[in-house]
């Protein structure tokens, strides 16, 4: 069997896992926000947001190149002022993923947000609790299986993500090169096999999590309707 160095696999799940977690957190107060606002910011943000979805990966990695490159404003901010390098370092492929597929939890939790009943969120505006207390304790309960759905979005976009990755990151062996980068690389080299066990881990990989993720959430749902049938007994 063809000897395989796994680190662009572990590399992969380190950096879509980093960038998901970003995406929750970013994600959350914008999608919130986009789901209560119809003006003209809440268009402009929204069609910002929607960006690299339609960019070519090419085109969304020169513009993160410009942005964090070290010539760049920013770049050279990050790199003298807080020692960070952006640019192929495994935070440029953490930023790329991160970019690349944000859209999908904002879409997603969005979508979520706004089938929310309003009388709800009034009924408990009514009831004392602060805006912060429902968004927590009624509006996450509400949203879950759509938050849930983002989230699985961005963290299969991100482990799959290569155009992005390739332009800001590189393809530096046992440092910056992701499982798609270096399959690449192995068809590059002429190596059919390795490509084709690359290809083959990758996959197996990707269906198990996806997998998992969703016999979660499927027993989230039997916990949600076995509470709700023992409140109605």
């Amino acid at each position: 069997m063809e000897n395989v160095n796994l680190f662009p696999l572990f590399l992969s799940l380190k950096v879509s896992t980093i960038a998901t977690v970003l995406a929750v957190i970013i994600g959350l107060p914008i999608s919130y926000y986009l789901s209560r606002s119809n003006g003209k910011i809440a268009d402009m943000v929204d069609a910002l947001i929607t960006l690299p979805v339609v960019l070519p990966p090419t085109v969304l990695g020169y513009y993160l190149l410009v942005l964090f490159g070290r010539q760049s404003a920013l770049g050279k901010f990050l790199e003298e002022k807080l020692g960070l390098l952006i640019v192929f370092t495994p935070i440029g492929a953490v930023i790329a993923a991160f970019v690349v597929s944000i859209p999908f939890f904002i879409k997603s939790a969005r979508t979520a947000f706004a089938s929310i009943e309003p009388n709800l969120l009034n009924a408990a505006r009514v009831l004392g609790r602060s805006e912060w207390n429902i968004f927590f304790t009624v509006i996450i309960p509400l949203s879950w299986r759509g938050i849930v759905s983002g989230i699985t979005l961005v963290f299969a976009r991100s482990l799959g993500d290569f155009g992005a990755t390739l332009m800001v990151a590189g393809s530096i062996p046992n440092e910056t090169m992701t499982m798609p980068i270096a399959i690449y690389d192995a068809l590059l080299a002429g190596n059919q096999k390795l490509a084709n066990l690359l290809v083959m881990i990758m996959t197996i990989v990707s269906v198990t999590l996806l997998y998992v993720i969703k016999r979660l959430e499927k027993r989230i749902i039997r916990g949600e309707r076995s509470f709700h049938a023992s409140r109605s007994d």
